[in-house]
């Protein structure tokens, strides 16, 4: 089994995606992001429901980084209550699951 996950987050337009995604790469919490656009979201949210636009991201990290990516998630975005996931990749290509590793902050390196 792989240590990488990857994340599942949303975000209110293209502008906060890209603006969050950059970010994660940047401080090497995760390492990469893509953003697939524009999707259409149905919730729950404060007893109504909404019909709304927002964008998805998906985001490639190590599992004992997902704690500490949620909470940049949560500072740098726009939302009360941001999604963010974490999906497990059971298996895959080892190279790139290597690069994922290498590509983020590891524990010895300390927090970005």
């Amino acid at each position: 089994m792989s240590d990488a996950v990857l994340l599942y987050i949303t975000a209110g337009d293209a502008e906060e995606a890209a603006r969050i995604g950059r970010a994660l790469v940047e401080e090497r919490l995760v390492a990469c992001v893509n953003v697939l656009g524009q999707i259409r979201s149905f919730y729950r949210w404060q007893g109504e429901v909404q019909d709304d636009t927002e964008v998805a991201l998906l985001a490639k990290t190590r599992s004992s980084l997902v704690a500490q990516v949620s909470e940049r998630i949560k500072a740098l975005h726009s939302y009360d209550v941001p999604c963010v996931v974490a999906l497990p990749i059971v298996d895959g290509n080892g190279a790139f699951l290597d690069w994922i590793s290498s590509e983020t902050v590891s524990d010895d390196q300390g927090k970005a």
